[in-house]
Parts: structure tokens; sequence; C-alpha cells
């Protein structure tokens, strides 16, 4: 049997009275005053200075402190940990703190709490200790009242207890009294504890902004990924294949300059050799991020791909500039779809066609091959499809048997503004 985390998951278990959860409910229920006091004070004071031009930012702010030291309290009933629902400025100082909080909803639900919790909750929580406990412990001091007051004793200015006999009754009824209202009293408190996550640690805005922080570490790691591979081609653009390119001319001029024989066809055979090597490093350069799509944008990048296709390719892409990370998903995907095309499809031509319209960036590559692609058997499209979800966007893929196969790419975004 799992531990109980809430006074209500602990009520339906048998050892209830032996748990430490009623005394744990008792507690939450009366250190509620002990916050409920001074909110209610520091609510009276604000209000009153609060045609300052101080004042009424403070008296906004207010529920922020008594929020922190409520979500702490809460662990009196509550195992999970409640999280604080507000987010971290982007900016330091104070400006761009009280400008995020201002903002925020769950800075206007703290304040809701603070205001209920200072004039209606912790009255509500302190009656409830009263009657559940104080009731029961009044009737259980009988006895002890009744040798201090001598020959007579009133219980909880109940009727008069004149003897011992009288005394120790009450005491019983005054314990079975206590077994039988902890139960109620662990039910209000599970109740107050679920209002108060409510309004100051909503679980679904927890789970929203643990997405979010997903989401947003996604992008950056796409971004730094992006970035990486554009290090790398400038460094073999610049570096190797500049090299390479001298290395290249430099046999080639050796080789004009020696006479006839074994070295200059040495000389032929290593010159011709650097050749391939340049043109295998200039297609790897292209594949890590081609500059057409750097210079010119999406739409002559797509053009390139189809010139390059194995398979004839017609394209239409009409663009405007777009997000660096959009034009880079978008083309990958492209490429990715046609290196398909030409090694499993037995397609004659492919067309591609990019629009972008509504806010949203469009592309489809379609085939007339024999169709019964699947995108879960290792095309390649699985990483890209990631990677164009990290943008919001979708990739998918309808291929029945006969054909034809159509890859569809759908991203957000807006054109860039240069």
């Amino acid at each position: 049997m799992t531990a109980a985390r809430t006074p209500w998951q602990a009520l339906t278990r048998p050892n209830y009275l032996r748990t430490a959860w009623p005394w744990r409910a008792v507690a939450y229920l009366l250190s509620s005053a002990l916050s409920g006091v001074p909110a209610l004070l520091a609510l009276l004071l604000l209000v009153v200075f609060s045609f300052g031009l101080i004042g009424l930012p403070l008296l906004l702010l207010a529920g922020v402190p008594l929020a922190a030291g409520e979500r702490y309290r809460l662990a009196l009933v509550d195992a999970e940990p409640a999280h604080d629902p507000h987010r971290a400025p982007a900016e330091p100082g104070l400006a761009a703190w009280a400008k995020l909080r201002f903002t925020e909803q769950a800075t206007w639900r703290e304040l809701a709490y603070a205001v209920l919790h200072a004039f209606v909750l912790w009255p509500l929580d302190l009656l409830a200790v009263a009657v559940g406990v104080g009731l029961p412990v009044g009737l259980m001091a009988a006895p002890v009242q009744l040798a201090v007051d001598g020959e007579e004793a009133r219980v909880v200015k109940g009727p008069l207890i004149t003897t011992y006999l009288e005394a120790f009754a009450s005491a019983a009824l005054g314990l079975v009294l206590l077994a039988v209202l902890l139960y109620p009293l662990a039910a209000i408190a599970g109740a107050r504890g679920m209002l108060t996550r409510l309004l100051l640690a909503p679980r679904e805005g927890e789970l929203r902004d643990r997405l979010g922080e997903v989401t947003r570490s996604r992008a950056r790691l796409v971004d730094a990924f992006e970035a990486e591979r554009r290090r790398i081609e400038r460094d073999l653009h610049d570096g190797a294949q500049q090299r390479l390119v001298a290395l290249t001319m430099t046999l080639g001029l050796a080789r004009l300059d020696a006479p006839a024989g074994p070295l200059a066809d040495q000389l032929a055979r290593a010159h011709d050799e650097a050749g391939k090597v340049l043109t295998e490093l200039r297609a790897l350069i292209h594949g890590i991020h081609p500059q057409v799509l750097a210079d010119y944008g999406l739409g002559a990048a797509l053009a390139d791909a189809g010139d390059r296709s194995a398979v004839p390719v017609d394209t239409e892409a009409d663009l405007p500039r777009l997000p660096g990370p959009v034009e880079t998903a978008g083309y990958f995907a492209v490429c990715e779809g046609l290196a398909n095309v030409a090694k499993h499809s037995g397609a004659t031509r492919a067309s591609v066609v990019a629009r972008h319209e509504d806010g949203l960036l469009r592309i489809a590559v379609r085939d007339d091959g024999n169709g019964g692609a699947d995108a879960s058997a290792g095309t390649g499209l699985t990483g890209l499809a990631d990677r164009i979800a990290v943008l919001d966007g979708t990739l998918s893929i309808t291929s029945p048997p006969g054909g034809p196969t159509v890859l569809r790419v759908e991203i957000p975004c807006e054109p860039s503004v240069n």
C-alpha cells in the first residue's frame, strides 16, 4: 500500500487515527492564523496608504510574499511539492521583475487569495479547530477543572459537574468525540489545501510551464546545432577547401612544367585525385549548409536541390525570405524527400511546390513512383520531423500502394524583415 500524500487519501485507511495525518491537518488549520492575521493587518495598512505612488504597487503585490509562505505551509497537508508558478525575469533588476510580476496571472491569483485568506479563510480555519479539537479537549479536561475549582465545575459552558464520576464520563465523551471529529477536520484541511494549490500552485500551470521550458530548450538546442553546422561549413570553406584548391593548382602547374615520363604521370594522378577530393569536399560543404540558402533564401535553395536531384524535378517556389531555422528545416526536408524518391520510389519524375500563405510555409514533394513508403522505416525523416516539431510545424507522408507519394511540410512563420 502506497503512503498517503493528502489527508483525503489518509481518511480511507483503517489506521488513520494512528498516523500523523490528523495532527498535520490540525496544525495546518491552526497555523492559518500565523499568516492570516499579519496578512489582514498588512492589507489594511496598504489600503490606507495605497493612494501614494508606492502604496498601490505594494498593495497589488501583497499576495506574492504571502503565497510563498502558503506554498511552504501546504506541505503539512500535501506531500507533493508546490512549485512557484512565477517565471524568472529575462533581465536583471527590479524594474524587469516588477514588470513581469504585474503581467502574470499568478500575481492576481495570489492577490485574490491574500484577500480571501485575510478576511475569510483563517477565521473559518480557527473555528473548525475550536469545534473539532477545542470542544473535545474541554470535555476531557473536566477532571482537572473539578480538582482545581473544588466542589463543582462548568465544562465548556455546559451543565455543572459536581462529582468525579461525571467528570470522568465527560472526559471519556470528549475522547470519543475527538476521535470522531478528527475525520471531518482532515476533510476540511484537505479542501483548504486543494484551494491553496488551485490558486497558488496549479498543477496545469506547472505542467504548462515545464512544457514551455522543454519546448524552449529544444529550440535552443536546434539553434545551437544549426550554429555549429554553420561554423563547420565556414571552417571547411575558408580553411580546408582553400588549401585544397591551392594544392590542386600547385599540382597542375607542376604537371605542366614536368617533362614527359614517370614523374609527369605521378603528378597527373595526384592532380586528378586532388580534384576529386575537392569535388567531394564541396559536396560535403553543400550538404552541411548550402551557401545558396544563406545568400538567396529557400526558394533558390530548393531550385538548386531540384537541379542536383538524380530524378528530374519540377520546382515551383515563390517564397519571401523566412527565418533561418525555418528555411533550414524546409530545405533539408525537401533534400531528404528527393533522396528517398531517387533511392526507393522508382519514380521517373518529381515535383516540389513551396508557398508561404496565411502565416504558414507549405511545401509538397510529390513523385510518380510506386508508393507504399513508410516514414517509420528508417527513411531519415524522423529526425527532421522532430526538428520541424520544435518550430511548431508538421511533417507528413501519404503514400498509398501504387503512388503517388506526397511529402508535406507545414511550418508557421512570418517573413523575415531584412
